[in-house]
């Protein structure tokens, strides 16, 4: 008879990376269309989702529909997986959402538009 101590559950962080990576790449998608629509009329134009609230409505939108993507397929792909290469997805986390805030930085898409 075998004892409940001698089975052991092994923990995952590929759910956990999955969450992560995909919330960066949403602030990275939200930071290019910021610097898309200041680029261009028909960009812009084409992110008025909502009129009283502008592109700022299509903007968002999109930034999340690419976050719930991009989730769901990283965590299809990782659940259950333990990532030895951790550092790695969490520097690529870092600099996306880095990158997304200096794209949304006024000074840089005032300089676009």
């Amino acid at each position: 008879m075998q004892s409940n101590t001698d089975t052991t559950d092994t923990l995952t962080n590929g759910a956990a990376w999955a969450a992560i990576l995909a919330a960066s790449v949403g602030c990275f998608s939200f930071g290019l269309l910021v610097d898309l629509v200041e680029l261009s009329n028909h960009v812009k134009t084409a992110m008025i989702f909502y009129t009283p609230v502008g592109d700022l409505s299509g903007k968002s939108t999109v930034a999340v529909a690419v976050w719930l993507i991009v989730w769901i397929a990283l965590h299809r792909r990782w659940r259950g997986r333990n990532h030895a290469k951790a550092g790695m997805i969490a520097r690529a986390a870092i600099f996306l959402v880095l990158l997304s805030m200096l794209m949304t930085f006024p000074p840089l898409f005032d300089l676009l538009g």
